[in-house]
């Protein structure tokens, strides 16, 4: 098959051309490439030229000038239509794609836009309204699979040899734990606050030995169990905040949760509210999961998904985190990277590739729940578009779920339905 490895000719192999031509041809469309300086080294390949010069029977994509900048710059982005696709950065006239895939994929994947200014939410996180694509509308789908899928029909046509791979769809569900507990596991001074309010609920719970109200996690798993789901917890090990309402990490009833869950399905780090922009606490919270765990933390997901470019996935590769999970908007469902599909994490402000595998999310039960304010018959039509543009896209549908908006009360009524209707329809 060395006879048809792709050639990609370019007058400079940069590292970001290097980055989106290994998620296009290779993660993507499972084609082997190569980048050439030397039109003479090219041989008889299949050759991608993406240079301003011209190549007698290459496929000819016009390179807008992005891979080839150092930092980052404002961009003025102007949407075009292809093939029913949204695209942008327009190329020549000679060029056999009108838009260069290239720079496109890598503005969406990278995501270019959130290293330059922008006015962050009250968390400190950008906003979904502040991206290209939910202003332009293309969110709900994820156009780089859907460019990459496109791009090998014309690509065929004139290599027509050419074998691309066949990408099998697939979905993960995933659980943080934000608040495993309503009353066990936490200090006597925050049990105060609920002393009056919820006293005769607590003090039924803790003298019947009842369930605790959030303890839903026998119900999370037998659902996942029958639907052949798989499963990955995030669980917090940081100290108490506004933000966190996980009990101590060294508190016996929580240890006894983690090491139940951690027993049969995979469990990452839900790092706490300020971590993503302090590596100590990423350091100190990664070391309570190991010890709690007995093993290396090797996944990650920021709490309130609150984290910022390239410095919080940076602490992670420092930390020796070799996956996260983060990536997705917490006020809108969607692509945020335009991908379906788990990819490296680039670091723009030094052009380096990266070990850090990144995991995106499409959907979020809070999203629907609180952000959008969604019935759960509404919900589940959401869910379901996303499903199906990820099943086309032969892509990883990832679902967040919390154990306390699967509640069996009335203010999640409805919403085990909901669940369990995305555990049917997210099957392969």
């Amino acid at each position: 098959m060395d006879s048809l490895q792709v050639k990609i000719f370019s007058t400079e192999n940069v590292p970001r051309l290097r980055y989106v031509a290994g998620i296009v041809l290779g993660d993507i469309l499972g084609l082997s490439w190569d980048i050439i300086t030397d039109k003479r080294k090219l041989g008889k390949h299949p050759v991608i030229n993406y240079s301003s010069e011209n190549i007698a029977g290459s496929f000819k994509i016009s390179p807008d000038s992005l891979l080839f900048e150092k930092g980052i710059n404002s961009r003025e982005i102007v949407i075009s239509n292809w093939k029913g696709l949204p695209v942008f950065f327009p190329t020549a006239s000679d060029s056999d794609l009108p838009f260069d895939i290239f720079a496109a994929s890598f503005f969406l994947v990278s995501r270019y836009e959130e290293y330059l200014e922008y006015e962050p939410d009250e968390f400190g996180r950008f906003r979904a309204s502040s991206s290209i694509a939910f202003k332009n509308g293309f969110l709900g789908i994820p156009v780089v699979d859907l460019w990459a899928k496109e791009m090998s029909k014309a690509f065929l046509r004139k290599f027509n040899t050419i074998v691309f791979r066949r990408n099998e769809y697939r979905a993960l569900l995933t659980v943080d734990i934000d608040q495993p507990f309503q009353y066990p596991g936490k200090s006597l001074l925050r049990s105060i606050e609920g002393l009056f309010t919820k006293s005769k609920d607590r003090h039924r719970i803790e003298a019947n030995g009842d369930k605790d109200p959030f303890d839903v996690f026998d119900y999370i798993l037998e659902k996942a169990d029958s639907e052949k789901s798989d499963v990955r917890f995030f669980v917090p090990v940081g100290d108490h905040s506004k933000f966190d309402k996980n009990p101590s990490w060294k508190n016996s009833e929580y240890r006894d949760l983690i090491h139940r869950i951690a027993g049969k399905y995979e469990t990452g780090l839900h790092p706490s509210y300020y971590a993503s922009g302090d590596l100590s606490l990423i350091k100190s919270e990664s070391g309570r999961l190991g010890t709690i765990l007995k093993k290396q933390v090797t996944s990650s997901r920021f709490h309130y998904c609150r984290f910022s470019f390239p410095q919080s996935f940076n602490y992670l590769i420092e930390k020796g985190i070799p996956e996260d999970y983060s990536m997705g908007y917490p006020e809108e469902p969607g692509f945020r990277a335009g991908i379906a599909r788990p990819y490296s994490f680039f670091d723009i402000s030094v052009d380096q590739i990266t070990d850090l595998k990144i995991t995106p999310f499409q959907v979020m039960d809070e999203t629907l729940y609180n952000y959008k304010k969604l019935d759960p018959a509404a919900a589940m039509e959401v869910i379901l578009k996303l499903i199906n543009e990820t099943r086309k896209a032969g892509g990883l549908f990832v679902s967040i779920w919390h154990n306390t908006s699967l509640l069996d009360d009335k203010e999640w009524q409805g919403w085990r339905e909901t669940f369990e209707y995305l555990l049917k329809n997210q099957k392969p």
